[in-house]
């Protein structure tokens, strides 16, 4: 089918696609608020933005199945718009000392681990094979968006509940460790699947 046919554009705009869209639109606004760290209105609204964000991150695949909307535009733009959210947020908040000490090193395995495991699934995707997403790595990614979400409140939600920004930082390692193992689990899955040439 032509990618410029009615049928095919009418997938583009989806409900599920216009989520993932507003999700990398998000990116950008919550890291200009968090040029204002200093100020509560600027982390409220960071965080507002965030969570909504957060949540299509659930919502866009499930509707795309649901009403059997998924689309090849989708498949690649969710799992983009994911990681755009979570590594901007995470340089930002290294940046304003929210993420500091030994404690950046949690940010340096997010990172590094969705950068590895993206390559892993662009290699296996050649191979036409699937990398599935397992039921531990739905709990890292909880983890990740709660951590990161404690940690944009940060000062300001020290005001509303006392020990916010050590629930973040608890939560950041959570992430982290989970996301070691995830990553390993996903390299020894996909081993079998690399050829010997």
């Amino acid at each position: 089918m032509n990618p410029d046919t009615p049928k095919q554009k009418s997938k583009h705009l989806a409900l599920p696609n216009l989520l993932t869209y507003g999700r990398v639109a998000a990116v950008p606004v919550v890291a200009a608020l968090l040029f204002w760290p200093e100020k509560d209105w600027a982390r409220w609204t960071a965080l507002g933005i965030f969570a909504v964000a957060a949540i299509t991150d659930f919502f866009d695949g499930y509707l795309a199945r649901v009403w059997s909307q998924q689309s090849s535009l989708g498949r690649m733009l969710d799992p983009i718009a994911d990681k755009l959210l979570v590594a901007v947020c995470l340089l930002m908040l290294c940046a304003d000392g929210q993420i500091s000490g030994f404690s950046i090193w949690a940010a340096i395995i997010i990172l590094a681990r969705e950068i590895l495991v993206s390559g892993l699934r662009e290699f296996l995707a050649e191979l036409r094979v699937s990398l599935p997403v397992s039921a531990v790595a739905k709990w890292k990614t909880t983890a990740q968006l709660l951590a990161i979400g404690f940690l944009i409140a940060g000062p300001a939600g020290e005001k509303v509940l006392p020990w916010t920004e050590t629930i973040g930082l608890v939560l950041l390692w959570a992430a982290a460790l989970l996301t070691l193992y995830t990553g390993w689990d996903y390299l020894r899955s996909s081993a079998k699947h690399v050829p010997d040439d």
